[in-house]
């Protein structure tokens, strides 16, 4: 089962995605897009993502090529999140990047819980790098939707389910 995580920033998407896979018990891959670099608050951010996760749990850097590191893996995987992966791979056609990713997603061989930032409800950003971004990002989440089982939107901690399993 697919099942896509939408929310804003410090939403708590992560940690409602994070809660999806935890109660299965056992390991579960944990896929990070994200660079830290020399950023301190970012990098306490992801201790705090890596504090509350289950000690079994493996993570990988995934990098650019997400759609690899997913066919690599097997058993559940939560995938966090989208947004830097697009930033990261995203010079591309986004189009290309949603078809690689969907079919990655579709071939896995176990549920995936997929994290990604809704940016269709933030600001309009002031530079053509940012609108590329968010609708570069946008065309990604709208594909992985389409091919989710369950989509869930996060706000202010809150889950409100977009789309259900049959």
């Amino acid at each position: 089962m697919i099942t896509l995580v939408l929310g804003g920033a410090r939403s708590g998407k992560s940690a409602y995605a994070e809660s999806l896979l935890a109660t299965r018990g056992g390991r579960v891959t944990y896929v990070a897009t994200i660079v830290v670099g020399d950023d301190a608050d970012l990098a306490a951010r992801v201790r705090a993502h890596q504090m509350r996760r289950p000690a079994q749990w493996v993570t990988l850097d995934a990098g650019p090529d997400l759609a690899r590191t997913l066919a690599t893996t097997s058993g559940p995987v939560l995938i966090d999140s989208l947004g830097p992966w697009v930033a990261l791979a995203g010079d591309g056609d986004a189009d290309a990047l949603a078809a690689t990713l969907c079919g990655a997603l579709r071939a896995h061989d176990d549920d995936v819980v997929v994290v990604s930032e809704e940016v269709g409800l933030g600001v309009h950003p002031p530079s053509e790098a940012g609108r590329v971004f968010r609708d570069a990002l946008g065309t990604v989440n709208q594909a992985v939707a389409v091919i989710a089982h369950e989509v869930v939107l996060v706000v202010a901690g809150q889950a409100l389910r977009v789309k259900s399993a049959p």
